[in-house]
């Protein structure tokens, strides 16, 4: 027997449709599309980590886990079909643990399903305890054209505290041997670290800032949770020290030509990071591997993706063609989007075009114009309706300003 929807209700459900329709956003062109690859494996997990990274086991499963990449590429392509890609970034984990030829076979296998640049940027990520200089070389044989190190420190106390496998002598090594390779090499060192005073934050700035690269992102310590800093927090300086350390380094960067283009970036003149730049200009990017996150747009919707994080079960369920081994897929809401673009343009110190805002969400400033009205009297957003700013205010209570457009 068919059952009798009552009118009302049929009317109220097409003008939900309707409406539901109306909310979304219109793209007239597509971001650009950027690639991220996580490799989960780590030599040991550091106690302030908080990424999806896992203990490596005795043998690692190169070859397997490539399948696995394979299959979750083949089963992303209907989503971003007949895209350029603009930069490629293998992070992890630690992807420096992965073979030459398993890079290799990596970046055929992304060269082979994707239409990449020829002048794409691609990033690998390496951790000084696993570097060599013969695989180096071999990664920028296959492709790999730009290297980020994990320095952290210069300091074998600090490196201690913080866990690396690696000491001072090995970092200065994995730069020089980095340097060879390639012609892009970033720096990650981070400051406010256990018993760290100011001199010695200098001292790593200092010897950072003199081996000539050109690109530096330099990162405050937090405890984040779930990690086991946060369990059994070290004492670290407080935040009267921590700014000063952040002052003496911007400082010192200055003084070198480095440009503090991001929150935690420093490069030289045309050195920008161009991957992290997509991520922060609102792009799309899709994320390949366990736990790896991507964020798609299509002309009437933008959406977030999440892969399984436990490197065993994503392996399986993507060999397996199942398509859970995308643990969320999400529509972002029309009225997230306000956020969760100025979550990624104020990070950057000359902001953003106010067009941008548009390009990439597919709705008129207007939409968002309580929030910025009140930013600006707040003196935490520059007053210019032709770009997107922090004040040098907003800047330092960055946290603040992002939280107005919730």
């Amino acid at each position: 027997m068919s059952r009798v929807i009552p009118i009302a209700s049929a009317q109220q459900s097409k003008l939900g449709a309707i409406a539901d329709i109306a909310d979304r956003p219109r793209l007239s062109a597509l971001p650009p599309l950027s690639v991220y690859v996580h490799v989960p494996w780590c030599v040991r997990k550091c106690p302030y980590c908080d990424f999806n990274s896992h203990e490596q086991p005795a043998i690692l499963p190169e070859s397997r886990y490539l399948d696995a990449l394979q299959a979750d590429l083949e089963q992303a392509l209907p989503d971003i079909w007949g895209r350029q890609v603009h930069t490629v970034f293998i992070g992890g984990g630690t992807p420096s643990l992965l073979s030459a030829p398993g890079i290799e076979r990596l970046l055929a296998m992304l060269r082979s399903h994707l239409n990449l640049w020829p002048d794409a940027e691609i990033t690998l990520e390496a951790n000084p305890g696993t570097a060599e200089a013969e695989r180096f070389m071999a990664y920028a044989a296959s492709g790999v054209n730009r290297i980020s190190l994990g320095i952290q420190s210069f300091d074998d106390a600090k490196l201690l505290a913080l866990g690396r496998v690696h000491d001072a002598r090995q970092a200065r090594a994995a730069i020089e041997m980095a340097q060879r390779a390639v012609g892009r090499v970033n720096l990650d060192l981070m400051f406010a670290l256990p018993g760290q005073t100011l001199a010695q934050c200098e001292q790593d700035a200092r010897e950072a800032l003199s081996f000539g690269t050109e690109h530096l992102s330099m990162y405050h310590l937090t405890f984040e949770p779930n990690t086991v800093f946060a369990k059994y927090p070290p004492a670290v300086p407080d935040d009267e020290l921590a700014c000063d350390m952040q002052e003496t380094i911007v400082s010192l960067a200055q003084r070198v030509g480095f440009e503090r283009y991001e929150v935690s970036a420093f490069a030289k003149p045309g050195a920008r990071a161009r991957h992290n730049m997509n991520y922060w200009e609102f792009g799309d990017y899709l994320g390949l591997g366990p736990g790896a996150h991507g964020k798609l747009s299509f002309h009437d919707r933008i959406e977030r993706q999440t892969r399984q994080r436990h490197p065993e079960n994503w392996m399986r369920a993507a060999l397996a063609r199942d398509a859970t081994h995308i643990s969320q897929r999400r529509q972002l809401k029309t009225a997230e989007l306000p956020f969760e673009f100025m979550l990624n343009a104020l990070r950057l110190e000359k902001g953003v075009a106010s067009t941008l805002y548009t390009e990439r969400c597919g709705l008129p400033i207007a939409s968002m114009n309580k929030a910025l009205l009140l930013a600006t009297q707040k003196g935490l957003l520059v007053d210019d309706p032709l770009r997107l700013q922090a004040t040098e205010l907003g800047w330092r209570f960055l946290n603040e300003l992002q939280a107005l457009f919730l």
